[in-house]
């Protein structure tokens, strides 16, 4: 009988251990799938006295979010300054 509770031991941490290299592998392999660094530009050119803040992009657009309360949109392709949101301030 302890013969018999030794080996369902074993094969409990046997597989038990085989499960953990398994599941840290997925993790390992997933991760190197995920972790494509994102299509960013190569540069931007803000507004004389814009600072950025926040950065943020779509499939066709990217947006930069500036300290004076204004949201740039810039066309992905071009560059060109699609659109300005200006920001106003919440009645709090």
């Amino acid at each position: 009988m302890v013969r018999f509770l030794r080996g369902l031991v074993l094969a409990l941490t046997l597989t038990m251990i085989a499960g953990v290299v398994i599941i840290i592998a997925l993790i390992v392999i997933r991760f190197r799938e995920v972790r494509q660094s994102p299509d960013l530009p190569a540069s931007i050119a803000l507004p004389q006295g814009a600072e950025a803040i926040a950065f943020t992009q779509a499939p066709d657009w990217y947006a930069v979010v500036t300290k004076d309360d204004r949201i740039l949109i810039y066309d992905r392709r071009s560059g060109a300054l699609r659109q300005t949101v200006t920001l106003e301030a919440s009645g709090e």
